[in-house]
């Protein structure tokens, strides 16, 4: 027998703090789609989309957990894509349960705060807001810049855009996984030299640049991998389910 469903929720719910965390209205935090039996088997992805969906069929998962859910475009017909992922969930009975901002500050496995373990960072704190929290994780790192994009690489198995505009040894660094480029500034103003995020837009060159601080741009998607499957082995560990990581990478 597996664990109900209800029973996963709840305790979701609590461990990763899904009411008391603001986001975005299309989030829609917490499960979606419920189906009628036990989780047995979980699959875990960053991005609800057709193709993770089939994945986790494919490999008889009845409950898939992701970053990214499915209505960031907000209300939409149930026809066309958006209706054969509903449609698909159902019928082949998979629960899907989304943690967007929930997971990315999450102070055991959230992506900014598992990240910045497995770079080594110490005497990590907070800083970087956006929807009314702090989101990134900063600390100190005393290490050169290409050994730091060399590890990143490895890491995340991607290569970084970097805009070099700070200096070559890195002592503190800020985190903020998937599109942070926004936050540069208030990566400078707490003090970094080196900025660690997943995507940002043209501009965000010249902020680099006339800031002197490094940019590492690692992926929007790759960045955001570290969350979900630091979740997956947690909810393992306590419940004993078997996790399949549903790689489906974008390359942005």
């Amino acid at each position: 027998m597996g664990l109900p469903l209800d029973e996963l929720t709840a305790y979701l719910d609590r461990f990763l703090r899904i009411a008391e965390v603001r986001d975005s209205p299309n989030a829609l935090n917490g499960l979606q789609v419920a189906n009628d039996g036990q989780v047995e088997r979980l699959a875990v992805a960053v991005d609800a989309c057709q193709a993770t969906i089939d994945g986790a069929s494919e490999r008889g998962a009845d409950t898939l957990i992701v970053h990214h859910g499915l209505f960031w475009g907000g209300l939409e017909p149930v026809t066309g894509r958006h209706g054969r992922r509903l449609r698909t969930l159902i019928q082949r009975g998979i629960a899907l349960y989304s943690a967007h901002l929930p997971l990315d500050v999450h102070p055991e496995v959230g992506n900014n705060s598992v990240l910045a373990r497995r770079l080594g960072v110490s005497q990590p704190e907070w800083f970087g807001e956006y929807e009314g929290q702090a989101i990134g994780v900063m600390g100190t790192l005393h290490v050169t810049r290409d050994v730091l994009v060399e590890q990143v690489t490895t890491l995340l198995g991607t290569v970084p855009n970097v805009i070099a505009a700070g200096p070559k040894t890195v002592h503190r660094i800020g985190i903020v996984t998937g599109g942070g480029g926004d936050l540069i500034k208030q990566a400078v103003d707490a003090g970094v030299d080196t900025y660690l995020t997943g995507e940002g837009k043209h501009h965000t060159y010249f902020d680099a640049e006339e800031f002197g601080v490094n940019v590492i741009y690692a992926g929007h998607y790759a960045t955001e991998t570290v969350g979900v499957k630091a979740l997956a082995e947690h909810l393992a560990n306590r419940f004993d389910l078997p996790w399949d990581f549903l790689d489906h990478p974008t390359g942005l």
